[in-house]
């Protein structure tokens, strides 16, 4: 079953006078593909389960429609969605056995219950366990609740299975175990999957298709190696990787790329074209954001006539906060406008360069200088922890062979860079340049 996301928004709206409404999703647009199994990835906040929701029906979008294969079910109830759901803390039954919590939603659907002890008994074979129909919920591992959780999920027959952070309550093994039975278990129904987690291993480790959120939009869609290889901007680049990736703060000179005083690479792009159009998209509003101080500004010294400045301050402190913000707003972009015209006139564009940890080539006579603190072995690899003064990040961790020979006593080392291990990153709006 195709999912179909077209301009998908959902506001909630501020419980009290001093909250504001907040944008859960905002505008997603999305095609999976039927078939495919698909992680909703990204931090607390980033409207992943709130997308799962409006897929269920449980939660109501505020405009945007949602299409299963052909059917707009935007405003259809959840039980005529033809899904099956799966909870974070499983919602089990605890007075029911296994086999009861399974048989549940054919009950409701009123199916013969002969024929839905036989398809409970079918769809625990699938998640492996039959021998377990007899128990109650206390009685089970949290793998083997969860189990039972997607048992009962499965045993509708869905046309869409929905799980929600479903591994989030297993300690780190069963984790390990319980996402390869998912995997397992999809790629044997074929049933069109859609899986929220914040975890990013595992999302890549299991499935087809990733999106990417942040706050409410989409950062990118794509195979989950290829987004890793590929990163569309910092924000995906950080999140995705084990060790996180490596962010340096640099600039462009001239044709350069230049972390602290080392040039790194080469650059031939010329980025005078989008600085200036930056320039100008500022200047366009400058002039609104200098009648909206200017508006305040009259409106407090007209409040204020006559009056001392740390009385008028007190007794008109909203307006006199708000007249500070307001002057801060039309500085600050007077001040963004300036940066970049000099951007342009010495032609040193601020970035940031993210190095995968296995993008480093050790190299005597290399590029990038890093300070050594410690070396870590463990299997093939060998972790060398190094600081830069440039580095956002406490540490630098470069991965190299486990074999490979360093000079004893070394505080500093020197490396190249693998071509395809690092990018550059525009430093204001930290969409990827290269």
């Amino acid at each position: 079953m195709k999912i179909t996301i077209n301009n998908l928004t959902k506001i909630f709206p501020a419980r009290k006078k001093t909250e504001h409404e907040v944008t859960a999703v905002n505008d997603m647009c999305i095609e999976i593909p039927s078939g495919k199994l698909v992680g909703l990835l990204g931090p607390s906040g980033c409207g992943k389960s709130t997308t799962l929701f409006m897929l269920s029906g449980l939660e109501e979008p505020t405009s945007g429609s949602i299409y299963f294969g052909d059917d707009d079910v935007t405003d259809l109830a959840p039980e005529k969605r033809g899904i099956g759901l799966v909870f974070q803390n499983y919602a089990l039954y605890p007075h029911m056995t296994v086999e009861q919590n399974i048989m549940f939603p054919l009950t409701n659907m009123r199916i013969p219950k002969e024929e839905a002890k036989q398809r409970a008994l079918e769809v625990a074979g699938l998640v492996q366990i039959e021998e377990l129909m007899g128990r109650k919920p206390s009685e089970l591992s949290g793998g083997q609740q969860q189990r039972v959780a997607i048992a009962r999920a499965l045993v509708k027959m869905p046309n869409v299975l929905l799980l929600d952070e479903p591994l989030s309550n297993l300690d780190a093994r069963l984790r390990l175990q319980t996402r390869e039975e998912i995997k397992r278990i999809q790629v044997e129904t074929g049933i069109t999957t859609v899986f929220v987690t914040h975890d990013q291993e595992e999302a890549m480790s299991i499935c087809d298709i990733m999106v990417v959120m942040k706050l409410g939009v989409v950062q990118q869609i794509g195979e989950p190696q290829a987004i890793y290889d590929d990163p569309a901007n910092l924000f995906v680049a950080n999140f995705l990787g084990t060790p996180p990736i490596n962010i340096f703060t640099g600039y462009i000179h001239d044709g350069g790329v230049y972390i602290g005083n080392e040039k790194i690479a080469d650059y031939d792009k010329d980025l005078t074209e989008k600085y200036t159009a930056n320039i100008k998209a500022l200047q366009d509003k400058v002039e609104a954001k200098h009648n909206d101080y200017l508006a305040i500004k009259n409106l407090y010294d007209e409040k204020t006539a006559g009056m001392e400045k740390e009385k008028a301050e007190k007794a008109h402190k909203k307006l006199f906060v708000e007249l500070k913000a307001k002057e801060a707003e039309y500085e600050n972009m007077v001040t963004k406008i300036a940066d970049l015209e000099q951007a342009i006139k010495t032609k040193t564009f601020k970035i940031f360069v993210g190095i995968r940890p296995e993008g480093f080539i050790y190299d005597p006579n290399g590029a990038l200088s890093l300070k050594t603190n410690h070396v870590e072995v463990m299997g093939r690899d060998k972790t060398i922890v190094s600081v830069h003064e440039e580095s956002v990040k406490p540490t630098v961790r470069t991965i190299v062979e486990a074999d490979l020979k360093l000079p004893e006593g070394a505080t500093s080392l020197k490396f190249n860079l693998k071509p395809n291990k690092f990018f550059l990153f525009d430093g204001e709006t930290e969409e990827r340049l290269r």
